[in-house]
């Protein structure tokens, strides 16, 4: 009996990602270089940065005019309100406030620290604050790389972005799935039977937040510069869904 087994490669020398570039064929370059060949049932993840990246969700601070809102809310969390203000162009409501944290539901439906607007690793070299925006639409943007990579590869291939997200229950951030395409966002057992028969009444996994977390740790959080990583050996037979499966409705949060 074989034992079952999961293989993660970061894809090398994949450049910083500008407006408009071609991330299948950046993937299709870094996947050369590392003598892989994709297989049916890889997984590509991706990071939201060079995703947004490519698809020009960057901001101007200069460009940015704070409301009555913005500044209030900036003095008091000490926070830039030109930040403030892009934080709020992509909420919908604001959750939580304190110095120095702005906790926000977006427009996407996740519950996140500063709508995902952040300035870690996007160049400013050029003197010009800028400010990175996640995608407008992450499982979209998964999927149109997911046609592209399979067209390319003649296999089927699933694509997750993912994110780094603080948890409501522990310290320190984990990698999430904010686009899916090709594979279960969740895996619903529940009515399955554990080992010993008994029937699962309440479990549900986050099949694509395993995945990104898994990714996570080859991506890393700084400067490490290793945005693409394939998963190999994953198994599942549960239908496809995208990472919207994975927002907890607004009635079953006791966070919110």
């Amino acid at each position: 009996m074989t034992a079952p087994s999961l293989s993660l490669h970061a894809l090398p020398g994949i450049p910083m990602v500008q407006p408009g570039d071609d991330l299948a064929g950046l993937i299709g370059d870094g996947l050369a270089r590392a003598g892989l060949t994709p297989q049916a049932g890889d997984v590509f993840v991706l990071a939201q940065k060079i995703v947004s990246k490519s698809e020009g969700r960057t901001v101007l601070l200069d460009t940015v005019t704070p409301g009555p809102e913005a500044e209030e809310l900036g003095a008091r969390i000490g926070k830039d309100p030109r930040i403030v203000q892009a934080i709020l162009g992509e909420a919908v409501r604001v959750v939580r406030a304190r110095p120095g944290l702005l906790i926000v539901e977006h427009k996407l439906g996740f519950v996140m620290a500063n709508a995902g607007v952040d300035q870690s690793n996007v160049d400013g070299r050029d003197g010009q604050a800028r400010v990175l925006l996640l995608p407008e639409d992450p499982d979209g943007s998964a999927q149109a790389i997911r046609t592209q990579l399979t067209a390319r590869f003649g296999v089927p291939l699933a694509v997750v972005i993912n994110d780094s997200f603080g948890r409501a229950w522990r310290r320190g951030t984990a990698g999430i799935a904010i686009g899916v395409a090709g594979l279960p966002a969740l895996v619903d057992l529940r009515g399955n039977p554990d080992l010993f028969g008994r029937i699962l009444e309440v479990s549900i996994i986050g099949f694509a937040d395993e995945i990104a977390a898994a990714a996570s740790l080859l991506m890393g959080q700084a400067a490490e510069g290793q945005p693409v990583v394939l998963v190999r050996g994953l198994r599942w037979t549960a239908e496809e869904s995208t990472a919207q499966a994975l927002v907890r409705p607004a009635a079953e949060d006791l966070f919110r």
